[in-house]
């Protein structure tokens, strides 16, 4: 039996998955004390999501749940697509020897929720979960919400600050305020099989489009940790979805791709479940001290990957800006930046999303003669490769946010323009090789080039001078814009590594004024 519902609290997070547990964990390295309500008893079953991208990395390194994550999990940084039997793309993401983390790793959904948990009981008394309760219903007042929950052991209604909801596409939240998803739900199906099958293969991702295995249909595969396959791949529109995912009807399709590709070795299937693709958003994703992220506030199609991905990211923008609201530190107002940058980046990867929808299940004519005429091409013609690429996600620049700070002077790069998120670069030192992004996550951090870092504790900014020996790749002070190693700038990273501003010379005046400006301070 749980401990009884704590009857007020700062923060509620409606909803214990992958979004939930991290923005928890991250509430928890702050100091801030919450209540994470989950409908099941425990994390996940089956993959759902499984590609981390490197932002998702660095984001769980903020509250150490990286580590287990890299150690678990399958890196890779490229895949394949095949037209028929034939291959026509071999894609590479952007990577390098130096970086932190690989573009990429596969690891199953409930891993993530696990490693997330664990990070937020490791940082105190913080989090608590109350696990097989669900939120019922919500009253919004003007200091507060009150928030209806069912245990097991019965009713309890809590007094808190603010609430986050984090709980999914059927958001009850979301519901209980009478609001609604708005943009584009597609009719292609796929069946998505989570299967255990010892291999050699390299962990890639890999595509079919019209396979001899499967002809007609599409097909995706990835390698995941224990020696488990996750295949999706597309139903016909006249097929049922209740039969398409009985197994007597999915194990043939199956154990037909498998000994197409060669694999021969023995299988079980382990998870099956059906998925369509949608293009949703609500209009705005704070209602009042009730905020919405992950899949209740947007969902995105699964190709690209930017699902879980943006969840994340909606959880790493979202804990720094409450914390300091929670501690007197900055206006409630700053909390308005939360839905102005994540509704801009959720649109952003609707647009790049509803492209990779269009290619992967055609939703009509015109489209499949587009793809196949796509494909045929790029047998022969490199050139045309490229538009098969499935553009996997990235974190999006605020563009336009109001906590940027307006960039004056010339720059040899916009890689670190305000509303960026901060470039990384290797650093090495009396500690050995480490990276400017282990800097991020943990308040403010003022980067210092060309010399003295100025003193800004009264602000609650940490200072890192990044001398050209320290730089010693030279990769920071070109990603951020500088003419040359000895040139003299101060950049101001946010709490969720994102330059908020860059200055030329070592005078902080412009910082301060940057930090009031924007509303930051309160």
């Amino acid at each position: 039996m749980q401990q009884p519902l704590p009857s007020k609290v700062p923060v509620l997070i409606a909803g214990g998955g992958p979004v939930g547990l991290t923005l928890s964990a991250l509430l928890a390295r702050e100091g801030i004390d919450h209540l994470v309500v989950e409908a099941d008893d425990g994390y996940c079953s089956g993959s759902r999501a499984i590609c981390m991208s490197r932002r998702s990395q660095e984001i769980l390194g903020w509250v150490g749940a990286d580590a287990p994550l890299v150690a678990k999990g399958l890196s890779w940084t490229g895949g394949r697509s095949h037209w028929r039997d034939t291959e026509v793309l071999h894609f590479e993401m952007p990577s390098e020897p130096t970086q932190r983390f690989a573009p990429m790793v596969n690891i199953q959904q409930f891993y993530v929720e696990e490693f997330a948990h664990r990070a937020a009981q490791a940082l105190g008394a913080h989090a608590r979960v109350q696990w097989a309760s669900r939120v019922v219903a919500v009253r919004p007042q003007a200091h507060g919400v009150q928030v209806d929950v069912q245990t097991p052991e019965g009713f309890h209604t809590v007094q808190a600050g603010y609430v986050v909801a984090c709980d999914g596409g059927r958001s009850t939240v979301r519901e209980q305020l009478g609001l609604q998803l708005e943009g584009t739900q597609y009719d292609g199906k796929y069946v998505i099989v989570d299967v255990v099958q010892k291999t050699r293969r390299a962990v890639e991702r890999l595509a079919w489009f019209d396979p001899p295995s499967n002809p007609g249909s599409t097909i995706l595969m990835h390698r995941q940790p224990d020696d488990v396959w996750r295949i999706d791949y597309q139903i016909r529109d006249d097929e049922d979805p209740a039969e398409a995912v009985k197994p007597d009807n999915v194990l043939p399709r199956v154990q037909s791709h498998l000994a197409m590709i060669g694999e021969t070795e023995p299988w079980e299937p382990l998870w099956i479940s059906i998925y369509n693709a949608k293009c949703l958003t609500l209009p705005s994703y704070r209602h009042g001290r009730v905020f919405f992220a992950g899949d209740a506030a947007h969902l995105v199609p699964i190709f690209g990957v930017r699902g879980l991905n943006s969840g994340l990211d909606d959880a790493g923008n979202m804990a720094w800006k409450l914390a300091r609201v929670l501690r007197g530190e900055s206006p409630d107002a700053l909390l308005d930046s939360y839905s102005t940058e994540r509704l801009h980046a959720t649109r952003e990867n609707i647009a790049y999303g509803a492209k990779s929808t269009e290619f992967m299940a055609p939703p009509n004519f015109a489209y499949r003669l587009m793809r196949e005429a796509t494909l045929r091409l790029a047998v022969s013609d490199p050139q045309v490769r490229s538009l098969i690429n499935p553009r996997q996600s990235a974190p999006i620049a605020y563009v336009g946010s109001p906590l940027n700070a307006h960039d004056k002077g010339e720059w040899t790069s916009d890689r670190a323009a305000p509303g960026a998120p901060a470039p990384e670069a290797q650093l090495k030192g009396d500690e050995g090789v480490s990276h400017l992004s282990q800097h991020f996550g943990h308040g403010f951090v003022c980067l210092a080039f060309g010399g003295e870092a100025p003193a800004l504790d009264d602000l609650g900014v940490r200072s890192l001078a990044l001398a050209p020996e320290r730089d010693h790749l030279g990769q920071a002070w070109q990603r951020y814009g500088l003419s040359q190693p000895q040139a003299r700038a101060l950049v101001l990273v946010r709490p969720d590594g994102y330059v908020m501003g860059r200055w030329h010379g070592l005078d902080p005046a412009p910082l301060r004024l940057a930090l009031k400006h924007t509303g930051v301070l309160a």
